[in-house]
Parts: C-alpha cells; structure tokens; sequence
C-alpha cells in the first residue's frame, strides 16, 4: 500500500514519464530514453559483434586451408574444428536476427488480456469484448515493410489483418486450435513498442483448455515477461495459480507482473466517495497481500520489495479509450469516466515504464547472455588453437633456420675442402704418373738389355726357307712382345696396382667425408664396379721390328774381307770420334758404326802410303789379281814356308767353319741380328712406352676423382637444393607465424568486445 501511495504521489506531483505522456498526445514516452533502446542498441551492437566473428572465423578457416597444404603445423581434428565455428556462428546469427523481446499475457477469459495488449498499442487491433473472445494464441510484432497483414500457423499466405477478429474470435464458425498461432504484423512506425522489437502473445483463457503444457512448451520458453491479467473485482483463482506454477517448473525464474483489471468498477458515486474510499483502499491490500505472497513465497520468483513494484491496478479499456481520443487530438479524459480516471491512467503508465525496464532487462540478458559466452567460448578455442598454430609455426621455423644455417656451412664446407682435396689430388696423380713413367722407362731398359735371354728361349724350329722364315719371325715377334709384357706385368704391375689401388682408397675415403651420412653408402655403392687396374704396354714388335732383314749368307770369320771390315770399322770409329770432338753434343748411330761404306768414307782423308792403298784396294776387290798381288807381297816379306803354314791353318779354320756352318748356326745367328736390330727398336720406343704406361695410370685415377666429384656435385647440388626448400619452407612458416599471431590478435580484441558488450549490457543490469 505505501509503494502504491508513493508511486501516486509522484505521478501526481509529475515526476515520471506518465506525465510526459498526458503532456505530449500520441506519444507516451521519449523514445530515445525508452529502456527499450537498450535492446535495440544490444542487438544491434551483438549483431556487429558476431558479423566481424563470423568473417573471423572465415578468415581462419581460409587460413588453415592454406596452411595445412603447405606446412605440417595445423592437425586435421583443429582444421574441422575451426570449420564447424562457421555454421555455428551463422546459427548464432540468424537467431539473433529473429530474436526479440516477447511478452505473453495469460489470464482467465474476459479478464481483458486483448484490451491491455490494445492499450499498450495505441491501436483497437485484437479482438475484444464480452465473455470468451480469443480462441487462439495471438502474436503482434512489427511489420518491416510497412504493411499491415497476418499469417497462420500452418500457411505463408499473407491475409488481410481485419480477418483477425474472425480467424481468433471464440464464436467464429471457423475454429483454431487453442495452440494455434495467428501472426499479426503491424506497421512499426504505428508502435513505438514493435518499433522496439517487442512482440506480444495474447492467449486464450486458461481457463478453457487443460492443454497448459502444450501452450508452455510452445508459446512460452522463450518469454521475456509475463503479464498475468487478473480480475480486480475478484482475488486470484486456483486456475491462475497453476498455470504459473507450471510455468515456473519449466523456466527458472520467470518475470511475472500482475495486472488487476478494471480497477475503474471500485470508483465511488459521489454521495458514497469516503466510505467507497475505504473499502477501495482496503480491497487494494488484499489483492496486493495476496499477489505478493503468490509471487514470492509460492512461486518464489521475486523479492518481498521487487513484488510490489510487479502489481498494479489498472483499468485498460479506460486507457484504451484515452489513448484513442488523444491520436483524434481530444483530450485523455473526453467522455463519461468514473472517478479516479488520472490516478489509473497514471498507474498504467507507471506499469508501462516498468514493464519496459524489466522486459529490456530480461530480454538483454536471456536472449544476448548466451549468445554472448558462446561467442566468447569461440573465440576463446579459436585463439588457443591460433596460438599452438603460431607456436608450432615459430619452433617449426627455428628448426627449418637451423637446419637451413647447417645445410650452408655444410655445403660452403663441401665446397671448400673439394678445392683442396682437387688440388692434393692433382699433385699426387701427377707425383704417380712421373713414378710409373720412371718405373716402365727403367724397367723396359733393362728388359731390353735381357732380350738375348728372352730371344734364345724362343724354341720354334728354324729353316732359311723364306716362307718358313716369315712364320718364324712372326712367331718370334709375337714370343718378344709377349715375353716383354710378361716380364713388365711381373715386375712393375702388382707394384703399380697396389699403389693405385691405395691412392684411389685415399680419393674415395677423402671425397666420402664429403658425402652426407645419410648417402654415403647409397652414393659409393652406385660407382661402377671395375675389374682391378692393369697397365696395358703395347709394344706391337710386329710392327716396330717389320724393317728387319736377316743376313744367313756364310761369311768367313777369318776372311780378309771380314778382317779389313773389322779393322777398317775399328778405325772408322777412331776417326769419326775424332771428326766430331768438336761437336760433343752429336752421337754415332749404331748404323754408322757398322756400315763399312761408311766407315772408308770417314777414312779417305787418312795418311796412308801408296803401297798400303794398292794393297787395300786388291783385297777389296775380292778378286784374283788381288789375291795373287798379296801373295807375291807377302813371299818377298816372310818366305813360302811361313805362308804355307800359315795357308794350311788358314783353310783349316775356313773349312771348319764352312762345314759348321748349318742351320743351328744359321739360327743364332738370325736371333744376333735379330736381338741387335730389336734392342735399337725397342730403345727409340722406352720414352713412348713409358709415357704411354703413365698416361693410362693417370686416366685410371682421374677417371675414379672424377666420378667421386659427380658424387659430390649432386650432393652440393641436392643441399643447394636444399637451401632453397629450406628458405622458402622458413618465408612460408613465417607468413604462416604472422598470420596466425593476427589471427590470435583478432581473437583477443573480439572477446575484449564481448566482454565490453557484457559489461554495458549485461553486467550493469544485474
């Protein structure tokens, strides 16, 4: 009663929007002050808020598409959790789109739900009257376009809005169901209210259906507020009462007012006001007795002084009246009224503006508060995974660089030490080649001075014949140039082959330090295989000794003609080397020492004696003047007996070595003059033998560097390569980092958007 005193005085006194409202016709309220802006500002804000979540969370589901393609830091079960934000955030979204501030109005039938609804409308839009009206569940909310229209339940078809008062009248022919829905949309600059994004449900009496679990589940889970429509001229029913029980099993806490109607029925006749006054007082704190003691101690929904300003004592078809006149531009109270019209008009108002401040509050709270954590709790997940991402990402990063700074030194090392060892190897190939050249150039001499040896070994039997000849110095050839190989191989080749052998050991060990680890054996097994090194001579005697021809004629040691070649090349010798004293540079071939055409051309310019000439000239000549000018020469000089023996031993010694004279003699002497004729061949060839034999060791090993170098090649080309993955692995995680540290950023600001948005919102209307 003293909250209900206060409320009138102030009202009265003109504190509050009721008596803007009887100052300004037509509009009850301001409505830029109207807690319902904060609604509409709530919504509006929420929805900004979730439009810049939901191109977040697109942007990071783009993101980890990309990524995931190009590096391995985003697990698969992040990716799909991250994709599935999107049509979670489009939900939110679209119910925030639909959500709005509903009111439902319950109460028993002809209590005058529709009436109150028309006077909070300013517009006589549901039907009203006497006894049961409304025969379905009824929403009024605003029209976007402009227009004015219904829709049932189970239709889309638009309908014209004056059907209403057939379609939801109780003694319509056509009957809904008691749970059917009727939309009415109606034109939201004709309602400040539905301008605000209220929407109001008026039901059927609960008193004529026992369905009241069906209508709850389906009309009420989502109401803000809940008007309960009391008859002032009785107390609250049984039936009231059960239906808000059920209401309050099904929703924690619901926001009930209670409104008793036609309050107007308790106003005096003049004759009778004090006592009316009294009574009126004293129905007053009954009903409110009762309806607080229903709202907190049955219910227990409210406080003891919260309950209080949740009832009030109105008369709506009074205010209806009023609001009609005043958008004719007649005043408030034109026509008959009953006594106290101002105070309940007033106290209308007071429910109005209290009914906004709750509606908006619980509106705010329930419909954004939840909508408001869930975009926290994504943003919240998507920055945690954000942040593992641009975790991995950097420690990914720092690998790659890592591995990317030991791929270079390795690779400047390899580069390096290839230089050295190509410089080491260059000087101890040739190093070698100058030892074999030296080793085969020695060895060959002396196997030249051996070839005697070699030549009498040679065991095919010997006959002058010409064409046995031929075979027999082919043969002979082939044994030599065998012999010689032979010989080489045996004394050079294990020598060489070891040396060889070692220094390609040392090539390979040196350039497989050069190899990675996990090549190496890889990379060394794919090297040719080659038989052991074996140096090739090539001497070909057949070609080299084709010039040779043999002399088998007999030739008499003892002969005069062997004797003055013999003296004659003795001194031919003598006189060439003195000839050539002054030219100490210039060597006799072994062809001028035994040419005695020659050697008698060296000697022309000797001092002989006239005598001596003649007598040299008749034994050259070979003919019987000669022999006959020496034989009187020689018995003038020593006498017949000496020259007789001297004759006899002489032809002694001639037919021994005639009948001496066969084939075997025949043969060694073929292999004297063949072994003399080979041995000036074969020493014009030392050098090219020599130089050949290095020539082959010195391809041998450059060959086996140079496939080890291939080797290397790739592997400086595969880290090269490397590098290059490398770099552009480390550019990529980098973007990869900064993306997703935007990303996290965004994340961030947007729950300190929410939270800002709690805190203006939420918070402040707890």
């Amino acid at each position: 009663m003293a909250a209900y005193l206060n409320r009138t005085v102030s009202l009265m006194a003109g504190d509050g929007p009721g008596i803007r409202s009887t100052l300004a016709p037509g509009d009850v309220r301001n409505h830029d002050t109207s807690p319902l802006q904060i609604f509409v500002r709530a919504k509006k804000k929420i929805n900004d808020i979730f439009v810049e979540i939901e191109d977040y969370v697109k942007d990071s589901v783009e993101y980890m598409k990309d990524a995931s393609q190009e590096m391995e830091v985003i697990p698969p079960e992040e990716a799909k959790e991250v994709e599935s934000y999107v049509q979670k955030v489009k939900g939110i979204r679209d119910v925030l789109t639909r959500d709005h501030m509903k009111v439902a109005f319950f109460g028993r039938t002809s209590n005058g739900k529709s009436t109150v609804i028309n006077s909070m409308l300013r517009e006589k839009i549901l039907p009203s009257g006497i006894g049961h009206t409304t025969n379905c569940f009824l929403q009024v909310e605003g029209s976007e376009n402009g227009e004015s229209y219904l829709m049932t339940e189970d239709s889309s078809e638009k309908q014209n809005v004056k059907s209403v008062g057939q379609l939801a009248h109780a003694l319509c022919k056509e009957k809904l169901s008691e749970s059917q829905l009727v939309r009415i949309f109606w034109p939201k600059e004709k309602c400040l209210l539905l301008r605000d994004d209220v929407v109001f449900v008026d039901s059927p009496g609960i008193d004529v259906s026992p369905n009241l679990d069906e209508w709850i589940d389906r009309h009420c889970l989502d109401a803000d507020v809940f008007v309960l429509v009391a008859n002032a001229e009785s107390t609250l029913m049984v039936t009231e009462k059960n239906f808000f029980h059920k209401v309050s099993l099904r929703l924690s806490k619901p926001n009930i007012f209670i409104l008793n109607n036609r309050w107007d029925a308790s106003a005096s006749e003049p004759e009778y006001l004090d006592q009316q006054r009294n009574e009126q007082s004293e129905v007053r704190a009954q009903h409110m007795e009762r309806a607080v003691d229903f709202l907190v101690n049955e219910l227990k929904v409210t406080s003891r002084e919260e309950a209080s300003e949740r009832i009030f004592f109105v008369a709506a078809k009074e205010v209806l009246n009023a609001r009609l006149h005043e958008q004719k531009g007649l005043p408030a109270h034109t026509g008959a009224i009953a006594e106290g019209f101002q105070t309940r008009y007033f106290e209308f108002q007071d429910f109005e503006r209290k009914f906004e401040e709750c509606i908006s509050k619980s509106a705010v709270k329930t419909k954004f508060d939840q909508h408001s954590q869930r975009g926290k709790l994504i943003a919240s997940e998507t920055r945690a995974i954000m942040d593992g991402i641009y975790e991995r990402a950097l420690k990914k990063k720092a690998e790659k660089a890592l591995c990317k700074k030991e791929v270079g030194n390795r690779l400047n090392y390899t580069e390096q030490q290839l230089l050295i060892i190509t410089q080491e190897m260059k000087d101890k190939i040739h190093q070698m080649v100058e030892d074999v050249e030296q080793r085969v150039s020695k060895a060959l001499s002396e196997e030249i001075r051996r070839l005697s040896v070699l030549v009498d070994e040679f065991s095919l039997p010997f006959h002058p014949e010409p064409l046995v000849l031929n075979v027999y110095k082919r043969e002979l050839h082939a044994h030599v140039e065998t012999g010689l190989g032979s010989n080489l191989r045996a004394r050079l080749s294990t020598a060489l082959a070891l040396n060889i052998e070692a220094s390609q050991r040392e090539m390979t060990d040196r350039m497989a330090s050069l190899l990675p680890k996990d090549t190496k054996q890889v990379s060394l097994s794919v090297l040719p295989r080659r038989e052991p090194f074996e140096i090739l001579y090539r001497l070909n005697c057949d070609n080299l000794c084709a010039d040779f021809q043999e002399e088998l004629e007999f030739r008499f040691s003892w002969g005069i003609t062997s004797l003055i070649q013999r003296f004659s090349g003795k001194n031919a010798n003598r006189i060439c080397l003195l000839n050539y004293k002054e030219k100490p540079g210039d060597m006799l071939t072994p062809t001028e020492s035994m040419d005695s055409s020659l050697a008698f051309s060296h000697v022309k310019n000797a001092d002989w004696s006239i005598p001596s000439k003649i007598a040299l000239a008749s034994i050259g000549s070979q003919g019987t003047m000669g022999g006959m000018l020496v034989a009187g020469f020689m018995m003038k000089t020593i006498g017949w007996r000496v020259i007789a023996v001297t004759g006899a031993i002489y032809g002694l010694l001639y037919l021994y070595e005639r009948l001496t004279w066969t084939n075997k003699a025949k043969e060694r002497t073929f292999k004297e003059q063949y072994v003399a004729h080979a041995t000036k061949k074969l020493r014009l060839i030392v050098d090219l033998t020599s130089a050949n034999c290095s020539h082959q060791v010195q391809q041998e090993l450059s060959g086996t560097f140079a496939r080890l170098c291939h080797l290397v090649d790739e592997s400086t080309s595969e880290m090269d390569a490397r590098m290059k993955a490398l770099e552009k692995e480390v550019k990529l995680l980098d973007e990869a980092a900064n993306k997703a540290k935007v990303l996290r950023n965004k994340a961030n600001y947007l729950s300190k958007e929410l939270e800002m948005f709690d805190d203006c919102y939420l918070k402040i209307r707890d």
